[in-house]
């Protein structure tokens, strides 16, 4: 039987904030005891894409120029 969309409720949710010297393991076993909880997870940090990354070293100066192909071996060769 479907129920109807008014009368639905959805899971809740409660965001935890950890400073960064917390044992995040312990949390979330302590977390997993507690009753009605039914899931602990924690999100995967967000990974830079390439282009992300291009940009980042931008502005943090570590792109290098030169005038020409040959410039750029004679700089690798040394």
């Amino acid at each position: 039987m479907q129920e109807d969309m008014a009368t639905m409720t959805l899971p809740k949710q409660l965001i935890v904030t950890l400073d960064s010297g917390v044992n995040i393991a312990n949390v979330r076993r302590a977390i997993s005891m507690l009753k009605g909880v039914t899931k602990v997870m924690q999100p995967r940090a967000k990974r830079m894409s390439s282009y992300e990354r291009s940009l980042r070293d931008l502005e943090e100066g570590r792109v290098y120029e030169y005038d020409s192909l040959d410039d750029l071996i004679k700089e690798i060769e040394g």
